[in-house]
């Protein structure tokens, strides 16, 4: 965040620690990162909500249990944008 010109101070870390608050919030998944509210890499529809653990696209292809750096990095820079 400290790259992209943000405050890091401004991260704010939530628990969903059951199914109600998962279903609630539209949790597909640890790690989930959204900015503002917005997912860095939305879900597609059919993906379930829950209790799980995340796998992200990253931009090669491969699947990994967090998000592409670049994907983070645009994400931020939006941010600051707007």
């Amino acid at each position: 965040m400290q790259d992209a010109g943000l405050d890091p101070a401004t991260i704010e870390v939530r628990e969903i620690d059951n199914e109600d608050a998962a279903d609630r919030d539209r949790f597909v998944g640890s790690p989930t990162i959204r900015i503002d509210g917005r997912d860095i890499q939305p879900p597609g529809e059919a993906e379930p909500v829950g209790l799980t653990c995340r796998v992200y696209r990253l931009r090669d292809g491969t699947v990994s249990p967090t998000p592409d750096p670049a994907d983070l990095r645009e994400a931020l820079a939006a941010t600051k944008a707007r």
